[in-house]
């Protein structure tokens, strides 16, 4: 398979949504979690993508089909360590949380057969996505450090979207592109800090960074210019899984051959797009494409790479304290 994106899924869970139809209710069952919803969403646009996973106890039973009729491939082990699931109501137009089981930590043997078994899928893929699992403590941080660090090494682009230790250990593999939102890095919504932020990951290890801000526009750097991504103003259905639908979006366009400008771009508008809808990581190819036409990368300054901070060179170089004085935030 060429051309394909693998996303590392340590433990995904199985969703039960209760929602009202008409005068009665009916009951959903679907996979679910952050690498689930992300491969759905690539899988929407058009790119192949496999899911690398393990899949324990009841739950791991039920959904591993249910990924596989939605038209992703599955590599997965068979793990003792039982997956997660929870139940949410909405017959009243809001989230209610009803119940949550979390998923068991992998043990030392199950780690080892995940972790060859993804670093095989992803040596063959033209794009990586690192995902977290709902529990932190499924995988260690050090599992993704490794997988970062192994499938640069060997020419792969990997795109983490993490948070806390294990985004700080999937930096120290120098990623080709890191996702996060400025909640999970614990920072105010403000140009200052954002910069400082995307400038502090950038020197930590990652290539591009693209940082999300709930409904504002996310904040990215993507070479030495740090930009503000303008997604058009569209009507919210549920903001859930945004983030993740962003991710899908850059990594199936990087998997395509775009460019990361584009891939940026088709992100945000995937993730513009899902928010409009009910499903997690769900939507249209084409609806994609013709948001992404409208979604605006607007320059805000330019990184000043270290050792040039004194430089005289006429340009619009900044540093982040600087930079955020110039910035008019919308």
């Amino acid at each position: 398979m060429t051309g394909h994106v693998m996303v590392f899924a340590p433990e995904p869970q199985l969703t039960v949504t209760v929602e009202r139809r008409g005068d009665g209710d009916e009951i959903h069952l679907h996979p679910g979690g952050q690498g689930v919803w992300q491969a759905r969403m690539i899988s929407s646009l058009g790119c192949p993508v496999v899911l690398c996973a393990s899949m324990g106890g009841e739950v791991g039973r039920v959904i591993e089909p249910l990924i596989a009729a939605e038209g992703i491939a599955v590599r997965a082990i068979s793990a003792g360590s039982r997956n997660g699931a929870y139940v949410h109501d909405r017959r009243s137009g809001n989230r209610v949380d009803v119940a949550e089981v979390p998923g068991d930590p992998l043990s030392r043997h199950e780690l080892d057969e995940l972790y060859g078994l993804t670093l095989a899928e992803g040596l063959v893929a033209e794009v990586c996505v690192l995902s977290g699992a709902a529990d932190s403590a499924v995988a260690p941080p050090d599992v993704y450090r490794r997988l970062s660090a192994d499938l640069t090494r060997n020419g792969r682009r990997v795109v983490a979207d993490l948070s806390g230790d294990h985004l700080g250990a999937v930096l120290a593999g120098k990623p080709d592109v890191v996702k996060v939102s400025h909640e999970d890095l614990g920072i105010k919504d403000d140009m200052e800090s954002l910069t400082h932020a995307v400038c502090s990951l950038r020197e930590a290890g990652a290539n591009t960074v693209v940082v999300t801000r709930a409904n504002r526009p996310a904040v990215a750097l993507l070479e030495e210019t740090i930009y503000e991504v303008v997604t058009p103003p569209l009507e919210p259905a549920d903001p859930r899984g945004a983030g993740d639908s962003l991710t899908a979006g850059l990594a199936a366009t990087l998997a395509a051959g775009g460019a990361i400008e584009e891939a940026v771009q088709a992100g945000a508008a995937a993730g513009a797009l899902n928010v409009t809808r009910h499903g997690l990581g769900t939507g249209e190819a084409g609806a994609v494409d013709r948001l992404r036409e409208r979604v605006r990368l607007t320059p805000v300054g330019r990184r000043v790479p270290q050792g040039e901070e004194h430089s005289d060179a006429p340009d619009i170089r900044a540093t982040p304290s600087e930079l955020a004085h110039r910035v008019d935030v919308p």
